[in-house]
């Protein structure tokens, strides 16, 4: 072989070796993401051509594919759309897919590992390719008692089973309808993709689990109270300067309970009681005893700061950072600063209370079933940890039910039922509306549902509406309807 041939072999040796692991790197390592990726061209007509799996609550099927008469063989159609966009997403031809569309499109268009044997067999007997069914854990009455509570308002529920991490209700308002984003005609979705995204009240965020969070409120002395209990220096009973108002340390800023007066008539005041009457400057005190490591340490616990978490889309994590001061440690302690929480979390935290201490991953799939009903994978809960003690988790159940039986959350009271619960009305600046809370669980005593209500702009109230005028009633609908099941 001459030198010439020899360097024309090697390299068309090379060119081949280059095509090889190429391909291979592909077909091996990216199939998965590539396959994932909603733009890819080839992806989207087979998940087109194949009958798309349904999306399924109790049963019914909520999202499903029907025949059309076009190139896509199948288009997407939803039932009571915009009742379960937070927990469906959509499946769109040109904007991509979100929420249970997006996060299990594998199993749905039948193109997941686990899926590979059904493939073949479809093949061998020249069936119609189908991809699996998802049956989600929502009670379709808990999350139409959840909507119709919402009603008009702006905001969030999020209900779950604290024994088992399952979602019972997703709601996040003002919705949309996922089949404005189904159609086949490219320039009609992309249409009513772009006048959802400009709209102002940004209905295509999910308010439950996504965005840009909210202001706790008093919510958050939920999570300042645990902390100290969990310190072991504290009980219910421990007391505190009961001031109108104080002074934050090295500022002009005041802080002062609703209303502008003592906490009760003492010169002191309990935790217990500074909870079930829901006072800001006893909590700021009480923040400033503790410090920001221990608050910061009980909050990671309950889960904030974890993006991790997804159920199955991810959940924004909510934060509790780095105080810059110990004026701002203070405010954060009553849930103001730069706290910010998800709906999903503070349900976590009555969830992780009402057991006991022991706190569920959550999470919105039961099961996933393939085209023969066999099952591909069912939900089994897991524990996401443990964030506080049993001892600790008890005294703080019996004072929710306090805070709910004669205190500031009396709005969520249900006759014949110990409900626990935590208000929060939390400031956003001068001027503006509060975000109004409500999170808590029941019966107390065997915990069913925990539950957190967000709701924005002070309810169409101005700054007239509070906790628990406006969010706790909502909750007590939301927990009427799981009892009633």
């Amino acid at each position: 072989m001459n030198k010439e041939l020899r360097r024309v072999s090697v390299l068309v040796l090379l060119m081949f070796l280059a095509l090889f692991t190429s391909s291979s790197i592909i077909q091996v390592f990216q199939q998965d993401e590539l396959a994932a990726n909603p733009f890819n061209a080839r992806t989207l007509y087979d998940s087109f051509s194949a009958e798309r799996g349904s999306i399924l609550v109790d049963g019914i099927a909520i999202a499903n594919s029907v025949p059309v008469d076009d190139e896509y063989s199948y288009q997407r159609e939803y039932s009571n759309g915009p009742l379960y966009a937070a927990v469906t997403g959509y499946f769109t031809l040109d904007q991509g897919t979100t929420g249970i569309e997006g996060e299990l499109n594998d199993f749905l268009s039948g193109t997941a590992s686990e899926q590979f044997l059904d493939r073949v067999n479809a093949i061998l007997t020249g069936q119609n390719p189908q991809g699996a069914a998802v049956q989600v854990t929502i009670d379709p009455a808990v999350q139409q008692a959840a909507w119709d509570a919402l009603g008009d308002l702006k905001g969030s529920v999020v209900a779950i089973d604290p024994t088992t991490g399952a979602i019972l209700a997703m709601v996040s308002t003002p919705s949309f309808d996922p089949n404005d984003l189904a159609s086949h005609n490219s320039s009609v979705v992309i249409d009513n993709y772009t006048e959802l995204l400009n709209d102002t009240d940004d209905p295509l965020i999910n308010r439950a689990i996504s965005g840009d969070l909210y202001h706790p409120g008093s919510t958050f002395k939920l999570i300042v109270a645990a902390a100290a209990l969990e310190s072991g220096e504290y009980t219910p009973d421990s007391e505190l300067p009961n001031p109108r108002t104080i002074t934050l340390p090295e500022s002009s800023s005041v802080v002062s309970n609703s209303g502008g007066g003592a906490c009760g008539g003492g010169d002191t005041v309990t935790i217990a009681d500074a909870l079930r009457l829901s006072c800001n400057v006893p909590f700021a005190e009480l923040g400033q005893e503790l410090g920001y490591e221990a608050i910061a340490a009980q909050a990671a616990r309950f889960g904030f700061g974890d993006e991790s978490i997804s159920v199955p889309m991810s959940v924004t994590p909510s934060i509790f950072p780095q105080t810059e001061s110990e004026a701002q440690l203070m405010l954060s302690s009553f849930g103001q600063a730069n706290v910010r929480v998800t709906p999903l979390e503070m349900a976590m935290v009555s969830g992780a209370i009402a057991t006991g201490g022991t706190q569920m991953l959550p999470t919105l799939v039961d099961k996933i079933v393939a085209p023969d009903l066999s099952i591909v994978q069912a939900l089994e809960p897991q524990v996401y940890g443990t964030p506080l003690s049993s001892e600790t988790a008890a005294l703080m159940r019996d004072m929710m039910i306090n805070n709910v039986a004669s205190g500031a959350a009396s709005n969520a009271t249900i006759t014949g039922v110990d409900v626990a619960g935590k208000t929060g009305t939390a400031q956003n600046g001068e001027g503006e509306p509060y975000t109004l809370w409500f999170t808590g669980f029941a019966p107390a005593d065997n915990p069913q549902v925990a539950v957190a209500v967000v709701v924005e702009d002070g309810g169409g109230l101005g700054q007239s509406g509070f906790g628990n005028t406006v969010a706790a009633p909502i909750a007590k609908k939301v927990i009427e309807a799981v009892l009633n099941r």
